[in-house]
């Protein structure tokens, strides 16, 4: 629990980090008519950061579901929300590995990272609930919905000519939720200490 803890509030901080270095290196980056993962392509040091800073986050988050599985594992819902939750993480490390120069493989593996990390997230609030974590549980809902939300908006009421922005929002609801409950798991390994 205390390595997946650790793994869980690293890998976000890791992975934005990676992400606002990337934009700080590229100055034609906009955040309306850019998609994040043009980051990946372009030349010098903005790929490479952009594009590590994914697949260690991808890695890190997949060490964080070990613990995500001892929370919440024991009912088929909580095998199965931490299944998809390692599905996104593959997802978010094949972004990183196949950039826009994949095609159609990044438009894919992109689609599935954001579709199936929200997903997770909201399977996981019944494990939650189940678990006897009910405060986690409705937390989990609010930030399973807050990744969904900039998706369905964009699709329906499109807000941006690029995807930067809800890129962005989304995956920083899902770092959000995965560092709030790498805390409960640290919490719990301190208690059994």
């Amino acid at each position: 629990m205390k390595a997946a803890g650790t793994c869980g509030i690293t890998a976000p901080i890791f992975a934005f980090v990676c992400i606002f270095a990337a934009v700080a290196s590229w100055s034609q980056f906009s955040w309306t008519n850019n998609a994040l993962s043009d980051l990946g392509v372009q030349p010098g040091a903005t790929a490479a950061v952009f594009n590590v800073g994914l697949v260690v986050c991808g890695v890190l988050c997949m060490a964080f579901a070990a613990g995500l599985f001892k929370l919440v594992g024991k009912r088929v819902l909580g095998k199965l929300g931490v299944f998809l939750f390692v599905l996104a993480c593959v997802f978010l490390v094949a972004i990183g590995i196949f950039n826009e120069n994949f095609r159609p493989i990044h438009y894919d593996v992109s689609v599935g990272f954001f579709v199936s990390l929200p997903i997770s997230v909201l399977v996981l609030v019944g494990a939650l609930w189940l678990a006897g974590e009910h405060k986690l549980s409705v937390f989990s809902l609010a930030l399973g919905l807050a990744a969904a939300v900039p998706w369905v908006l964009q699709f329906t009421v499109p807000y941006v000519s690029g995807v930067a922005i809800p890129e962005f929002a989304s995956a920083l609801a899902g770092a959000v939720w995965a560092i709030v409950l790498s805390v409960k798991m640290l919490r719990k390994a301190r208690s059994k200490a």
